[in-house]
């Protein structure tokens, strides 16, 4: 029988934690899918990623569905990947090997965001509809009216918090993490894509227990450079959001991450999807009933309206997430500056 270890709790009331600053936090988001049997063509494969169960790369997971290391049953691909990630994958993150390695003092915050298929998203948000006969009478079976499922990019987001950029190699770089962690993620995820964020805090959380977080990934029209999208972004459609949000009073928190991250392709995180994004908005709720009010609501149509100024619809997308906290250092979280 195995040795087990238990968690390192590393958030409130386990830890002190410590005054949170106007200061903008640098943040790494990273975008996860999950390693299965998805064809080529339907799913990006990230290069190295997705083992068999020899430890080598899958060329063709659909094809060596059987052989893959994670999970070979397709049934329960899906919520075996989610259990593992926040249970097993969590805990190893946090579990220090060596008293001297004090490299976790410096991540900040660390959640993971588990996509909620019932959630909103921008291919299927409220008022739902369902099919109806000619009279508007629902259908005595749903065979034949079972619409095609929409599967969104991404599967989660390990969402990390720093201080300044020149933390993050002192975490991430860490032997523990490059010889442990890294060759799980690789075992485990079928594509990873940092975007390396400037934080801006909108909204402030009341309290930091926001359950819900519907996240949209926004890519900016032709017709503006990503630092004119950033700048309109953060002035005049922060301003909005916050007057919409104040009368509305089911957004919790509302916060802007500005893509700061490489365009070149040697660069360290450097993703070709990562680099498409120019902001991430983090709008975070109470629980998935109040998301989905505010997209039906005056004032989340107003907020989309004001988005298609400089965001393209098309080209963006957004879904709702589970918030696990697993690393959380802040309390009092106050407006950025």
């Amino acid at each position: 029988m195995a040795n087990l270890v238990e968690e390192t709790v590393l958030r409130p009331p386990h830890i002190q934690t410590r005054q949170a600053s106007d200061e903008p936090l640098t943040a790494l988001f990273s975008l996860l899918s999950r390693a299965d049997s998805t064809r080529l063509g339907d799913r990006r494969l990230g290069s190295g990623f997705t083992l068999d169960t020899s430890g080598r790369p899958s060329a063709d997971p659909a094809a060596e569905a059987k052989n893959l290391a994670f999970e070979s049953d397709a049934n329960v691909n899906f919520e075996h990947w989610s259990e593992y990630w926040r249970k097993v994958h969590g805990v190893r993150f946090t579990h220090v090997e060596e008293d001297s390695d004090k490299s976790l003092e410096r991540l900040l915050r660390y959640s993971q965001l588990h996509r909620f298929a019932a959630g909103p998203t921008n291919t299927d948000q409220p008022p739902y509809r369902v099919p109806v006969d000619s009279h508007g009478a629902l259908w005595p079976t749903i065979i034949g009216h079972v619409a095609p499922y929409k599967r969104p990019s991404w599967d989660g987001v390990a969402f990390l918090n720093f201080a300044t950029p020149d933390d993050i190699p002192l975490v991430l770089a860490n032997e523990r993490i490059r010889t442990k962690i890294i060759p799980e993620d690789r075992a485990m995820f079928r594509d990873l894509a940092p975007v390396l964020a400037r934080q801006h805090v909108i909204i402030p959380s009341p309290n930091g227990a926001e359950a819900v977080i519907l996240v949209k990934l926004h890519r900016r029209r032709t017709n503006a450079s990503r630092a004119e999208f950033q700048r309109w972004w953060r002035e005049e459609h922060a301003a909005l959001v916050s007057e919409q949000a104040r009368f509305d009073g089911s957004v919790k928190r509302y916060v802007q991450l500005h893509n700061v991250g490489p365009t070149e392709a040697d660069a360290p995180f450097y993703h070709p999807d990562a680099v498409k994004i120019d902001g991430i908005g983090l709008y975070g709720f109470d629980n998935v009933a109040a998301a989905e009010d505010f997209l039906r609501s005056d004032a989340g149509r107003a907020v989309a309206s004001h988005e298609s100024t400089l965001i393209d619809p098309a080209a963006s997308e957004f879904w709702t997430t589970i918030v696990i906290p697993v690393v959380e250092r802040l309390h009092g979280e106050i407006s950025t500056r």
